[in-house]
């Protein structure tokens, strides 16, 4: 498969990362729909399925290049660096966006998540009724999951470990975002903002040879955050993608009919119109993080008035959202045959 890579299926790749990397960034959108409707679900969870002992006797050996051919390593290696280049750059521009045009930023991804549904399902068989079971089934968990009250930051490093083997269902399960779970265990800012800036800010001091964060315990504790929040990251995302390519290859129409009831229930979390809760103590008074922002709690969602302008252009990036996710998809097919 390599060797039929182009240099624009390599760019190809990349942007497909990058896509990837910033839709886990934002909660209630997860970046496996980004896999999922581009066309290289199957092939990602497979390549990440070679990360076996097979591959780590491989690598003990010395067989590097073995080791490369074995796990697919360009496909993987292309991908990741998209995300990585994501999450220094377009997820920069999503924290802007979201500060200051937040409703057609969640317009968007709400026409994507409608964009999704539609071309994962259309090629479906939804005339089975086990399938329509297993699809209403996916769409309660996803809108339990939304209902779910938000906890508060924890910094403890075992936790952080566990919110990165958490973190990474976004990535392998499309309709199940990442973020969002990270948000509602209350660390959602620590780990996909204030650790990645704090490492944004660090690779700037060194390059500039200015070494006085290591004075920095704030900077240290926070770069031993995201360390520990990206090991068990890639813990559990080959232990998780070794279970969905076995229940792929098992279940695979019950898999993908849990697959579309989540991305259906995930557009409650999306909605677009909603208003922020900011999060309180028992005398009223609002709660801040380490930085001194306020920190958010769950949302409260209302009706649109279609006599505002801003509902408009809302409904527009709906359509526009759509359209990205058939863009998505026509490549996909494109790449198939």
């Amino acid at each position: 498969m390599e060797q039929t890579r182009t240099l624009k299926d390599r760019l190809f790749l990349v942007l497909k990362g990058i896509g990837m990397g910033a839709a886990n960034k934002v909660p209630g959108v997860s970046g496996g729909i980004v896999a999922f409707v581009a066309g290289f679900y199957e092939e990602f969870i497979y390549s990440l399925k070679k990360i076996n002992r097979k591959a780590f006797l491989l690598l003990l050996n010395g067989r590097f290049k073995s080791l490369f051919a074995y796990i697919n390593g360009r496909f993987l290696g292309l991908l990741i660096l998209g995300m990585v280049i994501s999450y220094f750059s377009v997820s920069k521009l999503l924290d802007y966006l979201l500060d200051h045009f937040e409703l057609f930023v969640w317009a968007g991804f709400f026409g994507m998540i409608i964009g999704s549904i539609y071309f994962v399902a259309k090629d479906f068989k939804l005339r089975s009724f086990k399938n329509m079971v297993f699809i209403i089934l996916g769409i309660l968990g996803g809108l339990a999951i939304s209902l779910v009250e938000p906890a508060h930051e924890n910094t403890n490093l075992w936790f952080v470990f566990f919110c990165g083997i958490i973190s990474v269902c976004g990535m392998t399960l499309p309709g199940l975002s990442g973020s969002f779970i990270l948000m509602l265990i209350g660390n959602y800012v620590l780990l996909l903002v204030d650790s990645v800036n704090a490492l944004y800010d660090t690779f700037a001091d060194i390059m500039s040879w200015d070494f006085g964060f290591v004075h920095n315990p704030g900077r240290i504790e926070l770069l031993k955050v995201l360390a520990s929040f990206t090991a068990g990251s890639l813990v559990g995302l080959v232990t998780f993608s070794h279970l969905l390519a076995y229940v792929l290859k098992r279940f695979k129409d019950a898999t993908y009919a849990i697959i579309i009831g989540f991305i259906g229930g995930s557009l409650g979390v999306v909605w677009p119109w909603k208003r922020q809760i900011y999060l309180k103590d028992t005398t009223g008074r609002l709660l801040f993080d380490h930085n001194g922002d306020p920190l958010i709690g769950d949302y409260v969602r209302y009706w649109p008035k279609l006599s505002d302008s801003s509902t408009w252009w809302a409904i527009f990036f709906i359509f526009v959202g759509v359209l990205i996710v058939g863009g998505l998809e026509y490549v996909g097919q494109q790449k198939a045959k």
